[in-house]
């Protein structure tokens, strides 16, 4: 017991004991976006054949991360500064670092003459409490950077991409915009991961397709979903969850918190709508993926700004999210030759790519001054209708859209040349016929699945009597035994 023998209280008199719940709370909200959320999403609105493939990729990104982020990736994204654009490695394991009060060492900021204008930033609880609500951002990062590779990315490369991604491009991305690298210090918005999680894995996902390449022919011409009321299931949980994403933004259980919680929840239910408007208009009727599209596209619009514009804005932001992602999405990438050949499984680029800059820049546009000194560690920033050189604010969120897209394309490619060299990113034409039961030897349901070819090496040949069409019992052993939808009789 001598290692639990502490000179500091377990009640420290910094502790809030309410922030302190909160942001727990909140990081469990957004663990439980991905772990189960993403992960019935993934597995139910794939195709039948690649269900357990999809969520076991999400399942093991999650704890990949989670070792990783405690291991070195937390400090290199909100530790001391190293360089401009990232943090000083190392373990966030020690017991009396973890129970400290929580800091962001790099966030002090200085204004003209190298005079202190804002202090580093610190949270009313311990360390320990921040590293894993970061670690949870970190892990569904990674895990909507899947959407675009599902139904054909070997999973042996995906291990080994996880990690290197995760360490190279994410940790950039979140120190330089929160953790008080150089577009944090010139004062860009982005409250909760609009350009750190959303943009960025928008643009790693369609680059790692390009290198990854394009699921079976046939499934890129059919791809149902295999469960259509989990995938709405999984959508809810990411809906709901996203309470604890944009209201564990402002680190407190304060009233930005709560403004956040209830922009979020309108701009979303706006998107949705919209998108669906659109699909009846366009299409004659309303599609229940469709919504899940626009409810997507909602929560991804808003996050940079949702503590930092009004309610009016944000319904503003939500008509914009359905319908101009849904304008790339279902005219221009069906139009545009370059953009189908990439094969971008979930559309994560429109969803998440698409979207997160919209929000960025409409952040810029609609961010109260007020809001914004509440929140941000520059102060007087302002979105462009106020005035006072606020449109200097667009021109910010601009240019750093366009620093997480070069790094993300970079990044990702060299990581994705670098695996290639070591073994195939994509699954080999024998594993795409077969699906999850050549990938893991598994399957979702009681049933083999409805694979385009059998794996005999696996299921071996029948041994009993098959029923012919005529109901005769034939006992010709070449027949294979199957059931469901691809039933062989």
């Amino acid at each position: 017991m001598e290692a639990y023998n502490f000179t500091v209280p377990s009640v420290p008199t910094w502790l809030n004991k309410g922030d302190n719940a909160w942001q727990m709370t909140a990081a469990t909200l957004v663990g439980l976006q991905s772990v189960p959320g993403l992960v019935i999403l993934y597995g139910s609105v794939v195709k039948k054949k690649w269900a357990v493939n999809s969520a076991f990729m999400a399942f093991y990104a999650f704890a990949a991360v989670v070792l990783c982020w405690v291991t070195w990736a937390y400090k290199m994204s909100f530790g001391q500064k190293l360089l401009p654009i990232w943090g000083r490695a190392g373990p966030a394991l020690d017991q009396y670092f973890l129970l400290s009060q929580s800091e962001l060492p790099a966030t002090a900021h200085y204004g003209p003459g190298h005079t202190l204008q804002t202090g580093v930033a610190t949270q009313f609880y311990p360390m320990a409490t921040n590293v894993w609500f970061q670690c949870v951002f970190a892990a569904i990062t990674v895990i909507l950077l899947a959407g675009s590779l599902l139904g054909r990315m070997n999973i042996r490369a995906w291990m080994m991409f996880v990690p290197l991604w995760l360490t190279f491009s994410y940790t950039v991305g979140c120190f330089s915009l929160w953790g008080g690298g150089f577009l944090f210090q010139w004062g860009v918005m982005d409250f909760c991961g609009g350009y750190v999680i959303h943009l960025s894995s928008g643009i790693a996902g369609l680059t790692a397709a390009y290198w990854v390449g394009p699921r079976s022919k046939k499934d890129r011409e059919r791809f149902p979903p295999n469960n259509i009321l989990l995938t709405l299931t999984g959508a809810g949980l990411l809906w709901m969850g996203w309470a604890g994403f944009n209201g564990g933004g402002p680190f407190a259980a304060n009233t930005v918190s709560s403004l956040a919680i209830l922009n979020t929840n309108v701009c979303t239910a706006t998107s949705l709508l919209m998108w669906t408007a659109l699909d009846v208009i366009v299409f004659g009727k309303p599609s229940v993926i469709g919504a899940v599209q626009g409810m997507i596209t909602g929560l991804v619009c808003i996050t940079p700004g949702a503590g930092l514009v009004q309610g009016w804005a944000s319904i503003i932001m939500g008509i914009l999210s359905g319908s101009i992602p849904w304008f790339t999405m279902m005219i221009v990438h069906k139009r545009w030759k370059p953009m189908q050949a990439i094969d971008d499984t979930l559309g994560v680029f429109h969803t998440h790519a698409v979207a997160g800059y919209l929000g960025g820049i409409l952040t810029g546009i609609f961010a109260h001054p007020d809001l914004a000194n509440m929140f941000l560690a520059v102060t007087n920033e302002r979105g462009a209708i106020y005035g006072h050189n606020g449109g200097k604010q667009v021109g910010k969120q601009i240019v750093a859209g366009l620093f997480i897209i070069g790094w993300n394309i970079v990044v990702t490619s060299i990581i994705c040349v670098a695996i290639k060299i070591v073994m195939p990113l994509r699954m080999s034409e024998e594993e795409l016929l077969i699906g999850d039961d050549a990938a893991h030897g598994e399957e979702a349901y009681a049933l083999w699945g409805d694979g385009e070819k059998y794996d005999t090496t696996l299921h071996g040949l029948s041994d009993g009597p098959v029923l012919n069409n005529n109901n005769n019992t034939n006992n010709n052993n070449n027949h294979h035994s199957s059931i469901g939808a691809t039933q062989i009789v």
